[in-house]
Parts: C-alpha cells; sequence; structure tokens
C-alpha cells in the first residue's frame, strides 16, 4: 500500500505544479493538520483515494467548514483495509483559546475514552497526530512541545508508524523526516513524505 502523508505546509508538487495523474500512485492519504480544507479537497479529488485526518492547532475553522470528500479520525480508530489508524490532532495548549490544543491531562483523558476501540482492534498499526512525542525531535518550547501519552501509546502498542506534523523541518537542519524509536518509525509529514507499508 503506497501512502502519502502530508502536513503543515502545502507542497507544490501536489497542488502549484500539479500534473494529471500525479497522485493515482497512491492508496490513502493521511494527513495531519494545519493545511486549508481546500488543499485536502483538491488531493482527495485528485487522487480518488480516500483522505483520512486530524486537527492541527490552526485547524478551528474546520468547524465551520470541514474539507469535504475527507474523514476525520480524531478520538478513532479507523480500520482501512485491515491498517488500523488511531487519530489524536492537535498540541499543546500554548494560549487559552484554541478549539485543537490540549494539556498533557486533557491529551491523556482523550487516550483513557479509547479504551475499548483500542482492546476492541487489539491496538493500532498507525498513530496520526498533529504534534510529536515528548523528546522525539520535538522543540523545548511549550508551542513545539510533544506528549509523553503518545511515548506511552507507542510503548503499549508497538505501533508500525508514528505520523505527525507540527515541527515544520525548515525549523532547523537537524530536524529529521524519519527517526526509528523501538518498532515504531516516526514520521515528520512536514510538507510531504511517501511511505510504503
Amino acid at each position: 500500500m503506497k501512502i502519502l502523508t502530508v502536513a503543515d505546509e502545502e507542497s507544490p508538487i501536489y497542488y502549484d505544479y500539479y500534473k494529471p495523474g500525479k497522485l493515482h500512485e497512491f492508496d490513502l492519504i493521511l494527513a495531519c493538520g494545519d493545511l486549508s480544507a481546500s488543499y485536502l479537497e483538491f488531493l482527495v479529488t485528485m487522487a480518488r483515494c480516500p483522505l483520512l485526518y486530524v486537527h492541527g492547532n490552526h485547524d478551528d475553522s474546520y468547524e465551520k467548514k470541514p474539507p469535504e470528500g475527507c474523514i476525520c479520525i480524531e478520538d478513532t480508530i479507523y480500520n482501512y483495509n485491515g491498517l488500523r489508524i488511531m487519530g489524536l490532532g492537535g498540541s499543546q495548549r500554548y494560549r487559552p483559546n484554541g478549539k485543537n490544543m490540549y494539556t498533557e491531562r486533557e491529551m491523556r483523558f482523550r487516550i483513557l475514552k479509547m479504551q475499548f476501540q483500542l482492546w476492541k482492534n487489539k491496538g493500532f498499526d498507525i498513530l496520526l497526530t498533529h504534534a510529536p512525542a515528548r523528546g522525539i525531535n520535538d522543540l523545548d518550547d511549550l508551542p513545539h512541545r510533544g506528549f509523553e501519552s503518545f511515548n506511552s501509546l507507542m510503548d503499549s502498542y508497538q505501533p508500525k508508524y508514528m505520523i505527525h506534523g507540527h515541527i515544520h523541518r525548515n525549523y532547523g537542519v537537524k530536524i529529521p523526516q524519519i527517526t526509528q524509536v523501538g518498532n515504531t518509525m516516526v514520521v515528520n509529514a512536514f510538507e510531504y513524505c511517501k511511505l510504503e507499508i
């Protein structure tokens, strides 16, 4: 299965300079947040495959106008052709308002509410988030700090992949796109990344 992951910044390759058929190689698109609804709608229309997404910290507008033709998998485990994908969007809460910001405690509570789904699905294969896990290519400032609870999820369920956005790779030259953490490949989907599963 070929998967296109996208996050944070629209890729000119798949938008401004798009050529017909360029997205036909993909079986699934996973979006990690902070992308315009119109961009996601364009991708899902041109790709002819499902697009699953979680919210980024700047996606409050999705509440009024969600991306049409796309599937939000917030707080659920979505099964696509046997691939179990767990969706947990948002970032650390760094200001009082913001619908897609959470304290560490609030994120742990979201995960706790998914325990029945985790049991029913016997875990998950992909953790799809906006924010990274704490200490894995995140930054020290609160807006870009990862969640400790994502580390606990990976330790407990050993998913094949964790795919996130939020940490723009142009923040610094030492921010990798792919990092292996135990049995889990952690993918920073900033702009885009292609995966074959």
